[in-house]
């Protein structure tokens, strides 16, 4: 039975998969079972950071793997504590929670912001502010964070308490933080399953005023866009700004699950022996992983990152069939004239990897791409977007 008739079969059906199995890759270079090679600009959804079987990544994953796989967070792991001090170096963020992913740092955040509203202020402060058009994840509660409809249909009733106002009125934040009893603002910097819609400075400076005015906690949610992805460590930084709580995964781990939600001073002791835990969460093995990967995302990785990013956007401004570029750094979507799935399909065919961002053609290549590779992708896919 062929790998794909076997999924079909066996695995749920919760994912409208492209007739695609790989089997094997090395860089931004992958291949499916036919041997033909793609040039991959999804990085499984700005998972694989510095492409798929990295050098360093491998080394430093199978030296774990042979030291020890996993222990109980009864006990203390180097990689964890590593980790940990490295993202708390680099960010000013006070201590970390590890878990296994994206919606689990988020929930998180969640849980931290409930409990130091509720702490402070009472019980009844348990409103999160986010944006309309946003998404933090798919379990109940972080359903209920997205600000997208299309994303709560057969799951309601959703966890109570999030309220939703428009990224392009700064002027909703306010009333909505005046109208109902808060304790949060949680934002995307870049709306990634939004359609790749980066956050407007104003927008940005209206929730950290908000915030300080009224003691709410700024959560930025950086799942997608953080972890070097911007051309910065973190999205937030371009936008001179300091959250209270930061959340990542994706690329964090390189290839492996591993989310963060890293805890600035008003919230860096909410938690104590028993109000929140994860099984998985720090394993050493994903921990050693994303320390490889951390410390490669220095001041000439980013500065490449914002290169290549420039390179993109110039060479797509104004090519046939392209309306528009929106995005930062590594993380851009492309409004086509043709419908995206055409032309996904198309890039497809001529052996290169991008995605899908609502109507827009999502590209999150790896970070470290090769310049020739990602010249050639992009050729691609002008060719393709100006294809009648």
């Amino acid at each position: 039975m062929s790998v794909i008739s076997n999924d079909k079969n066996y695995v749920a059906n919760t994912y409208a998969r492209f007739p695609l199995s790989i089997v094997s890759g090395k860089g931004s270079l992958v291949w499916d079972e036919d041997g033909k090679e793609y040039i991959d600009l999804s990085t499984g959804i700005a998972v694989n950071t510095f492409g798929v079987a990295d050098d360093v990544w491998l080394a430093a994953v199978t030296d774990q793997l042979g030291k020890v796989q996993h222990m109980s967070n009864l006990y203390y792991t180097e990689p964890c504590s590593t980790l940990a001090a490295k993202l708390c170096e680099r960010t000013g963020m006070k201590k970390v929670f590890f878990s296994n992913s994206g919606a689990e740092a988020n929930e998180c955040a969640i849980k931290a912001a409930r409990k130091y509203a509720s702490e402070k202020k009472g019980a009844d402060y348990f409103n999160i502010i986010t944006l309309k058009n946003s998404f933090h994840g798919r379990t109940i509660t972080t359903l209920a964070a997205t600000g997208q409809d299309v994303f709560h249909k057969d799951f309601t009733p959703l966890t109570e308490g999030f309220v939703y106002v428009s990224p392009d009125c700064p002027g909703e934040l306010e009333k909505a933080v005046t109208e109902n009893k808060c304790a949060a603002i949680m934002v995307e910097v870049v709306q990634g399953e939004g359609g790749v819609m980066p956050l407007s400075a104003e927008f940005a400076a209206e929730a950290c005023r908000a915030a300080e005015k009224y003691d709410l906690l700024l959560i930025c949610d950086e799942v997608q866009i953080g972890n070097g992805r911007s051309g910065a460590l973190y999205g937030y930084m371009n936008y001179g700004i300091t959250p209270d709580v930061v959340t990542t995964a994706k690329g964090l781990g390189g290839g492996l699950p591993l989310g963060a939600t890293m805890l600035g001073d008003k919230v860096k002791d909410i938690f104590t022996p028993g109000s929140h835990g994860s099984t998985f969460g720090g394993n050493p093995v994903c921990c050693a992983g994303a320390i490889s990967i951390l410390d490669r995302i220095d001041d000439e990785l980013l500065a490449d990152v914002r290169r290549k990013s420039e390179f993109i956007k110039n060479s797509l401004a104004g090519a046939e069939g392209v309306k528009s570029v929106s995005g930062m750094g590594l993380m851009l979507g492309v409004e086509t004239e043709r419908p995206a799935g055409e032309v996904i399909s198309d890039c497809m065919e001529r052996g290169v990897l991008v995605i899908k961002a609502k109507e827009k053609v999502r590209l999150l290549p790896a970070l470290n791409i090769p310049m020739e590779l990602l010249e050639k992708a992009v050729e691609t896919l002008k060719e393709v977007c100006g294809k009648k």
